[in-house]
């Protein structure tokens, strides 16, 4: 992968992460997925108890990183889940994982934090 291949995923990565930092769109995201994966914006807004500029404000850092796509019809707006768009937290997971298979049987006690495996050579 080219240097600015990188830079272009860990800033989308970093773009997903911080929309999801959030509770609030957290729940939105799960909620229009469960829902068939498409709700117009006063459908979301109904199953929260959010003001409309909150929970506009919301929809709009979801669609900013990509994890909504917004389509208009006349006054309506249908958001529809892109769940493509999660390919990149999966990919920097996946780099958790090779990591744990790469360390072999020692995958434990390279999932455990450093001061238990400390802990465990001086007491053992």
């Amino acid at each position: 992968m080219a240097k600015s291949d990188a830079r272009r995923e860990l800033e989308e990565l970093e773009e997903v992460c911080s929309a999801l930092a959030h509770a609030a769109r957290r729940h939105m995201l799960l909620v229009v997925w469960f829902r068939g994966g498409a709700m117009t914006a006063g459908e979301i807004a109904a199953r929260f108890s959010h003001s409309w500029p909150t929970t506009s404000r919301h929809l709009r850092v979801l669609e900013q990183a990509g994890l909504l796509a917004q389509e208009k019809g006349g006054r309506t707006r249908l958001y529809r889940v892109r769940p493509d768009k999660l390919d990149v937290v999966r990919r920097w997971l996946a780099w958790f994982g090779a990591a744990r298979e790469e360390a072999g049987s020692g995958s434990e006690t390279a999932a455990r934090p450093s001061s238990a495996r400390r802990r465990r050579k001086t007491n053992g």
